[in-house]
């Protein structure tokens, strides 16, 4: 094999989409020639309760490539599109593909930064990352790591996004190579995997750690105490202390379990668990003021007694929450969810 082919069989190419992803997935996958000498992985957000088949259809029936969901040690080929399954996450090691049940990053699971990580330490400057549609700001760290080991960003330009909160967050806090709509991504592509390339170089020790905690070889309190500084809040998702972790101006925390949010993320779940705990309080509030109201009838024959007074004091209760929770609905559904 010449040394050019050897070149653009070790391109890979890692998209990331949420919000709006299928159709844009759909019409970025159609660009790929039949002879595409990358193989391509596509993480896009979906609920657990999914199985993704119809995207795999989608996306098989829409490119001259084949699309399949991805396998756990699964070797990859060029040509190909792997799509990463529902409920786990996708990652990438030297020749073959890892599907994991690792913590949740960003909330989701499948996360598009493990995967992007996972695929910089693995081929460093052989990568070229691709931030589609979503919310929020998964991608953003991952592809900060694709840029530091020397691969190439490509953000969909925010007014071609459906959903132009990812694409942006990574031109903000990355600086993307190339900010264009899909219908040019396909030329782009084209013409990235047939470049040369210097030589590889190793990944930088603290991606390499991250990697290993997505992949649960390691994740414990010296990995998380590598990678940045304790702070005084707890993980929504499990409870533990959280560690912060500086990429730039992008924000990060992770707990030891493995746990990982971007600080909007992270702002984004506290607002939900306090949702979560208004509607809580505000039943117990009903439910106390439905029995205060009970007892005040049944002791009707009775001096007039702290009862009434009681109900009328859990109502005032009731309103101030019914208050708060009219806030914070505005707030969550404001952030969105990726």
């Amino acid at each position: 094999m010449s040394e050019r082919r050897q070149r653009r069989s070790s391109m890979l190419i890692v998209i990331g989409a949420s919000a709006g992803g299928m159709a844009a997935l759909k019409q970025l996958v159609a660009q790929f020639p039949q002879d595409f000498p990358a193989p391509i992985f596509i993480v896009n957000h979906m609920s657990a309760d999914t199985t993704g088949e119809a995207l795999v259809r989608v996306l098989d029936g829409s490119s001259s490539l084949t699309c399949v969901h991805a396998h756990n040690n699964q070797a990859f080929k060029r040509g190909n599109i792997y799509l990463a399954p529902s409920d786990q996450h996708m990652l990438i090691v030297k020749g073959k593909i890892l599907i994991t049940k690792g913590a949740r990053e960003n909330r989701s699971r499948p996360a598009i930064d493990p995967l992007f990580r996972s695929a910089a330490v693995a081929y460093g400057n052989r990568v070229v990352g691709i931030i589609l549609t979503g919310y929020l700001d998964d991608g953003t760290s991952g592809m900060m790591a694709i840029k530091r080991c020397g691969g190439v960003c490509i953000a969909q330009d925010p007014e071609d996004a459906a959903y132009p909160d990812m694409p942006q967050s990574v031109i903000t806090n990355v600086g993307a190579d190339y900010c264009v709509p899909i219908s040019e991504m396909g030329a782009v592509l084209s013409e990235l995997v047939r470049r040369k390339l210097p030589e590889y170089k190793p990944a930088p020790e603290d991606l390499v750690i991250e990697a290993k905690i997505a992949q649960r070889v390691l994740s414990d309190l010296p990995s998380v105490e590598a990678l940045g500084e304790q702070v005084p809040y707890n993980c929504p998702d499990c409870g533990g202390v959280l560690w912060k972790v500086a990429d730039g101006d992008l924000l990060r925390y992770r707990c030891h379990t493995g746990h990982a949010f971007t600080s909007s993320v992270l702002l984004a779940q506290q607002t939900e668990k306090i949702e979560e705990t208004l509607w809580v309080a505000l039943r117990m509030f009903e439910e106390r003021q439905n029995l205060l109201e009970t007892m005040s009838k049944n002791e009707s024959k009775k001096p007039p007694s702290s009862i009434s007074q009681r109900a009328r004091d859990s109502q005032i209760h009731i309103d101030r929450i019914r208050a708060m929770l009219k806030a914070t609905d505005k707030d969550f559904h404001g952030e969105g969810a990726g």
